[in-house]
């Protein structure tokens, strides 16, 4: 058994180290992840016509987890950083949103490396993957008028209980 089995799967948020080991073996992790993923959303949102279309109970309290494996199953880079902090690479930052329950999802990358004028199509990008998986992204402009977008579930996906 090697660390990753160790550890378990943890999908990239954009703020750890970039993921060791071949990109075949991580891909099929985050396939099994994703699949896994749509097998809960089968289980447990019985009552929904499309259970697969929206987030589980599950994501609903681990929302970052959930954003970073949908937003790395489609394909999209997350960014990186080392060990003294530095960004190392360009991509996507997965974070807790302002409000409980929603994410932010910044396009973040070393300096100089163009990041922020990649970020309006990246995010879209973004945006995109994460609506088709059922989450509701929308585009917005902060400070030093960054895009960043701002992630939550569809009313239909929250319970009572959710946050």
């Amino acid at each position: 058994m090697d660390a990753d089995e160790e550890a378990g799967f943890e999908p990239a948020t954009g703020d750890g180290p970039s993921p060791l080991g071949p990109a075949e073996k991580r891909a099929a992790a985050v396939r099994t992840a994703f699949a896994g993923l749509a097998q809960i959303r089968r289980l447990t949102n019985t009552g929904h016509p499309d259970p697969e279309s929206v987030p589980a109970p599950w994501e609903l309290h681990r929302p970052v987890r959930a954003v970073a494996l949908a937003l790395e199953a489609s394909g999209l880079p997350a960014s990186a950083v080392e060990a003294l902090g530095r960004r190392t690479t360009t991509g996507y930052r997965v974070e807790p949103g302002t409000a409980p329950g929603t994410v932010r999802v910044e396009w973040a990358g070393p300096p100089g490396s163009g990041a922020a004028h990649e970020e309006e199509a990246e995010l879209n990008r973004c945006a995109a993957a994460l609506r088709a998986s059922g989450w509701v992204a929308l585009l917005y402009r902060g400070p030093r008028r960054r895009r960043f977008l701002e992630v939550e579930p569809p009313a239909v996906a929250r319970t009572p209980d959710s946050p």
